[in-house]
């Protein structure tokens, strides 16, 4: 079973999370605990940290599961 991606935005980027590629390599929530959360629902909160972290740690994301975009600059 395919799962669906989760999408997680503040007025500024969008993050989605695709479990289906994720290899769990916990760097994002190792990293950026405060923002990715692993025993909290939801379990991204983008109000943590400054925009520019959240787009560093998505980059840092090894298997592309996490992904981002800006709201007013692209079609997320």
């Amino acid at each position: 079973m395919k799962a669906k991606h989760h999408v997680f935005s503040n007025k500024d980027i969008t993050v989605t999370y695709n479990p289906s590629i994720c290899t769990n390599a916990e760097r994002c929530a190792l990293e950026l605990s405060h923002v990715f959360r692993q025993s909290v629902i939801p379990w991204i909160d983008l109000e943590a940290d400054s925009n520019e972290n959240i787009i560093t740690q998505v980059k840092r994301c090894p298997s592309g599961a996490l992904q981002f975009c800006l709201n007013k600059k692209e079609a997320c």
